[in-house]
């Protein structure tokens, strides 16, 4: 367990050096839901980058921003298809998983899927719930549901149901009734 303000300098270190080279970058974990509870606490947390047909594979973007920064290690894992980086300023050192585009979130990131929060970019709330709603659908863990119930249930109202599969959240709230009333009220927002 992290404090919260740890993770979010490392975050805003990476962000800073993505964005310089033009990269594409949101976070995304359970470090959203501590950031939205003003928690004190959090332990995961993992940045989405862009990539593309006519751009480099994120691991090259990543690993090419952060070359020579002595701040910053990484460690590929080819077996796993995983990028890992470990801010060594702090200590101990914050590791952020490095997940690519449109495997752990939206293919393209931009407005319309990326918030700014403490200047650091991260996933909207919707798409933080349906990539939440996709773990909890191959794990059924009591962490993603605790935090897809946590931040639904507090922010229904900027949910955008276009972004959210009903058949899926339909079975999470089945096995998860603390959220079916802010589901219900998302779905009468949309007319549905």
């Amino acid at each position: 367990m992290f404090e919260t303000n740890r993770l979010l300098q490392a975050a805003l270190a990476l962000s800073e050096l993505l964005t310089a080279k033009g990269t594409p970058h949101a976070f995304h974990g359970s470090i959203l839901p501590a950031i939205l509870a003003e928690s004190p606490h959090s332990d995961e947390i993992c940045c989405i980058v862009e990539g593309g047909q006519t751009q480099t594979h994120p691991f090259r973007r990543v690993r090419d921003a952060l070359s020579g920064n002595e701040d910053w290690a990484t460690t590929l894992s080819p077996w796993t298809n995983r990028l890992h980086v470990s801010y060594r300023r702090l200590i101990p050192p914050i590791d952020i998983e490095i997940l690519p585009a449109g495997e752990a979130g939206p293919r393209h990131l931009d407005a319309s899927t990326v918030m700014q929060l403490q200047g650091i970019p991260f996933l909207t709330i919707s798409e933080f719930l349906r990539a939440r709603l996709n773990s909890w659908m191959i794990r059924a863990g009591e962490r993603e549901a605790h935090e897809i119930s946590y931040v639904l249930t507090r922010f229904w109202n900027k949910v955008d149901v276009n972004r959210i599969l009903e058949q899926d959240m339909n079975q999470f709230v089945s096995k998860n009734q603390a959220a079916a009333p802010a589901w219900t009220a998302v779905k009468r927002k949309y007319g549905m």
